[in-house]
């Protein structure tokens, strides 16, 4: 099966009922498949979605995601599922292929269909595939942001819309179940143990985000100071003439991109590498103007230059873009302390980029750790650190490494997990910083033991440095 036109009267079995199962089930009922539905959970949601699927005339089976429904000729599968899933296992056994949603939509595309441009990462996809969407835009291109960042890529292949070109973000769970998509230029923006429960090791993990680079046809777009997503390029299966770019925060060297005196510049896409570059963009028109946030404006001007972008589109985008919420939100100044919402640092990695983009902070940490390790944020950070305030169910684990690496560093450790308790934290950290200190939330850790999600967790931080008594300068949003 490789068109719509195959899957016509297909037994397709879907595994799950969220943002990316729904639309898989809908497209696949809309294109004559026959349609069962297999959803671990039942609750008030998963029956009102079921509810809706069955109108339409999909079978939905809700409290078993593990048997794999009789007659079954393909599964499509939404990227939450962990490869060794009893349903995975049945599927295999029986000779059943197994592709993700990114896979089926790879598949559907039409005749003419967009090009992808994608990325993948450990931090800063969804940052960057917006600012790709942005240049994108600027060059007068038809696109979208889509695929992980929250919009169906089954939706958008299928939708009618004349699109130019995508900016793609892909998870590695996406990845694992899309072996046949090739974009037209990829790039990997870093690599730091994440998910590993999930991907078994660290090389199964490594391995999956370096599927974004098969079959590339232009550009391989890499971190320098990453050495492993290099790595992945030398290892990549490509087209001939696929170039690998790099992209560095310092000065760039022939076939990167780079910085030189506070410019964005271009030593890959010019007519002579070596002898001569091309000013893109400067850095205050990066926003927030952080390190690893100019990093993100750096890859995402390697995929537009890739795709034939002109420079001043580059700068164009870059000015046009707003960065989400909860991703280094200065939230207010009060009495000289500044208030950073970073709630979408939920892993070591993401949070030493954080940390590293201020001198001074007092440090909002803690929550579920999935299993991180935090000796090595800590040490990388100690000289940073006015002071610590820890939250969340494994604050014990961060409160360690603080005690081996950074001893001097007062600690305030908040012994509760509800709510209520972001507004003791800021309150402390308040009391522990110093005119010209930054109050970082940069947890490190996911939010679920205290929080719905990391949204919630900065809609409260930031309600809790509103409330505060005394402010020299109104609030803003950066």
């Amino acid at each position: 099966m490789s068109t719509a036109e195959d899957l016509a009267g297909q037994h397709v079995t879907v595994a799950g009922l969220g943002v990316s199962g729904v639309p898989a089930a809908r497209a696949l009922h809309a294109l004559g498949a026959r349609v069962t539905v297999v959803n671990g959970g039942d609750g008030e949601r998963e029956r009102g979605e079921a509810a809706a699927l069955s109108n339409l005339g999909v079978t939905v089976r809700l409290g078993d995601g593990e048997t794999l429904p009789p007659g079954t000729d393909l599964v499509v599968t939404t990227p939450g599922w962990k490869p060794a899933a009893p349903l995975f296992t049945a599927a295999a056994a029986a000779g059943v292929p197994v592709w993700g949603d990114v896979e089926l939509a790879w598949r559907l595309r039409g005749p003419g269909a967009a090009d992808w441009l994608a990325v993948t990462g450990t931090n800063g996809k969804t940052t960057t595939v917006r600012m790709l969407a942005a240049i994108l835009t600027a060059a007068g291109l038809r696109t979208a942001a889509v695929g992980n960042i929250g919009v169906s890529l089954v939706e958008t292949v299928l939708s009618g819309e004349p699109y130019d070109v995508l900016a793609v973000e892909l998870s590695s769970y996406q990845l694992h179940w899309a072996p046949s998509v090739r974009p037209h230029s990829a790039a990997v923006l870093n690599l730091a143990p994440d998910h590993l429960d999930w991907h078994g090791s660290m090389a199964g993990y490594a391995a999956d985000k370096g599927r974004v680079y098969t079959g590339n046809r232009v550009a391989c777009v890499y971190n320098t100071a990453d050495p492993a997503t290099e790595d992945l390029v030398r290892a990549a299966d490509v087209e001939e003439g696929c170039r690998a770019i790099g992209f560095t925060l310092g000065p760039p060297a022939p076939s990167q991109l780079g910085l030189v005196d506070g410019l964005l510049i271009d030593r890959a896409f010019v007519a002579d590498r070596r002898g001569s570059a091309q000013e893109l963009a400067g850095t205050t028109d990066v926003d927030p103007p952080a390190p690893h946030n100019i990093a993100n404006a750096l890859a995402a001007a390697a995929l537009a230059r890739a795709y034939g972008v002109p420079p001043g589109a580059v700068r164009d985008g870059l000015r046009a873009f707003r960065p989400d919420a909860h991703r280094i939100t200065h939230i207010a100044t009060v009495d000289g302390i500044g208030y950073v919402d970073d709630s979408k640092a939920t892993n070591p990695h993401a949070t030493a980029a954080s940390l590293a983009a201020y001198d001074h902070v007092v440090w909002i940490a803690g929550g579920l750790a999935k299993g991180a390790d935090f000796d090595d944020l800590v040490a990388g950070a100690a000289g940073r650190l006015r002071a610590v305030v820890l939250i969340g169910a494994d604050r014990a684990l961060i409160a360690d490494a603080l005690r081996r690496h950074a001893p001097e560093v007062p600690v305030v450790d908040l012994e509760r997990t509800d709510t209520g308790a972001m507004a003791a934290a800021v309150g402390a950290a308040t009391e522990l910083a110093l005119p010209g200190d930054t109050v970082l939330l940069a947890p490190a850790c996911a939010s679920m033991d205290m929080f719905t999600n990391y949204g919630m967790r900065g809609d409260v931080f930031a309600a809790a440095v509103r409330a505060l008594p005394s402010q020299a300068s109104p609030s803003q949003t950066r």
